[in-house]
């Protein structure tokens, strides 16, 4: 055969390979509003950059009449691209093939883009749109499976990995995604659960639709298990663009640096907060007013909303913050905002990130139903995170700073590097309203005017023990500063940090509280 002929039959085969499931399948998931496997993979990366590999894998199952079926690519296409220049490795699972069901050969596809991604030290995205396990080919699948989740976990803390879920991901498919860094999921289109409603049905006996069960809201605001919601496809991938901006490309290296900006005038720092600690106010104002071009990239906002997490920039650099949010449950910490804060911290440790922590809370939230739910294990996840990074650590602390949440919000007994305090800032075991009740009890008791001696008490209180410069006459506060200076005080502790180096306890790993 000629040079000629064998080019010619290249591109024929390249055509049926393309053709994924065929044009009915095709059409079929467009009419669920869904992008095929091929298009997704364009419209996120480049223009032109995507190189895709094993094209012409096929499965190599037997059992029940697979050996006559054709599966092109196996269900699930691979290869490598760039996205605002940045490499990084792609798989996507391709639902016009068997549903995308994943076999042998398929997981095999995954695992190799996965071992590339390691190997070339590049971020890893996969996009999940499967039917689950192929039961034709029984335990393979299962094998399958696994082989995926053990790179995953090697994986952890070298490289980002992102999944974008645009589709079914049901069984054991879920613990990959749940084993990455960051989960996508959008609006009517992503499907997440262990056991899906019909088997619920059959066990329970309840009827549950997979959007109630699964859907992109519900975890997004009940289970946190996605970290990115978006009402579409194209919000979605301009979702993952943006989130590969603020990252670097694996754990040695560190975000790509970008000119510096100053905040935009409409965010004033000094008119934010009121004085009057009791009412509340948007903490994340508070962020856009020192970072560069006051922008801020919010992760898990609809999740556990009294913290808030993301990504910033200052004078270029990418900045992890961590803040109370006054404006919901008073900012306190509480079961799930620990969780979300914890992993947070140590994705910004594994990755080279400052940390910058703005700080008003009045504690850990109070009740039955948080300590039922395990608070005391939950809220130990914040100390050990904090106490284990050793990236830069930075603290404003802005308002209420009070018992364990002060220490568990960074402080420097947690070997915060730099510790600042506005003049209002209120450092305390406990409010002082609790606290003249506690230690001025008998005074205010025994006084004619029991109400007017407690206000009394009060004010004495702040004045001796609740304000920064107990706190700063001790070391604990490094300076207090005026609001308008915070984004120079912060921009300076950030350069002097970015060669810090902290020695360790040699150990083979720590065991937080999970």
């Amino acid at each position: 055969m000629s040079l000629k002929r064998k080019i010619q039959d290249l591109q024929k085969r390249k055509e049926q390979v393309l053709k994924g499931g065929g044009e009915r399948a095709i059409e079929k998931q467009k009419a669920m509003g869904k992008m095929t496997a091929r298009d997704r993979i364009i419209e996120l990366l480049d223009e032109d950059s995507f190189q895709e590999y094993d094209l012409f894998v096929e499965h190599e199952a037997r059992d029940f009449d697979m050996d006559k079926k054709v599966l092109h690519g196996d269900g699930v296409i691979i290869g490598t691209g760039r996205i605002y220049g940045a490499p990084i490795c792609i798989y996507a699972q391709d639902f016009t093939v068997a549903g995308g069901s994943l076999g042998l050969m398929h997981a095999r596809k995954i695992t190799k883009i996965m071992d590339h991604s390691m190997k070339m030290r590049i971020p890893l995205i996969g996009i999940n749109d499967s039917g689950g396990a192929r039961v034709q080919e029984g335990v393979n699948s299962l094998a399958g499976y696994g082989e995926i989740f053990f790179r995953n976990t090697l994986a952890s803390g070298v490289i980002p990995q992102l999944s974008v879920i645009l589709g079914p991901c049901a069984g054991g498919a879920v613990y990959s995604p749940a084993l990455t860094d960051f989960v996508f999921v959008v609006e009517k289109i992503s499907k997440m659960f262990i056991t899906g409603p019909e088997v619920i049905k059959t066990v329970l006996g309840e009827e549950i639709s997979m959007e109630d069960l699964g859907g992109a809201r519900v975890h997004s605001e009940i289970t946190g298990n996605a970290h990115f919601y978006a009402e579409s496809e194209a919000e979605c991938f301009n979702q993952v663009k943006k989130l590969i901006t603020y990252i670097p490309w694996n754990n040695t290296n560190k975000a790509k640096q970008f000119p510096p900006k100053n905040p935009k005038p409409e965010y004033k720092i000094s008119s934010i907060v009121p004085g009057d600690p009791k009412q509340p106010y948007d903490v994340k104002d508070v962020i856009k007013s020192i970072t560069d071009d006051s922008d801020f990239f919010e992760i898990q906002k609809l999740w556990a909303a009294n913290i808030v997490i993301g990504f910033g920039r200052m004078d270029g650099e990418t900045v992890g913050f961590v803040a109370n949010q006054p404006l919901v449950l008073a900012g306190v910490l509480d079961v799930d905002s620990s969780d979300k804060s914890a992993r947070f911290i140590r994705y910004c440790n594994a990755f080279n990130i400052p940390i910058v922590t703005l700080v008003d809370l009045p504690g850990y939230l109070p009740g039955i139903d948080q300590e039922h739910a395990g608070v005391i294990r939950h809220g130990a996840k914040v100390l050990y995170a904090y106490s284990e990074a050793t990236v830069p650590k930075i603290t404003v602390i802005l308002r209420k700073a009070y018992g364990g949440g002060y220490i568990a919000m960074n402080s420097r007994h947690l070997r915060a590097d730099f510790v600042f305090a506005w003049p209002g800032a209120e450092i305390a075991v406990m409010g002082p309203e609790g606290a003249a009740n506690i230690i001025f009890r008998r005074e205010i008791a025994a006084a004619e005017d029991p109400e007017e001696m407690r206000k009394q008490k009060i004010a004495e209180y702040k004045e001796k023990f609740s304000n920064p410069y107990v706190a700063a006459a001790k070391g604990y506060v490094d300076s207090v500063i005026e609001p308008a200076e915070t984004r120079k005080f912060l921009l300076h502790a950030i350069q002097l940090s970015a060669n810090k180096t902290v020695s360790m306890p040699q150990k083979k790993h720590g065991i937080p509280p999970f």
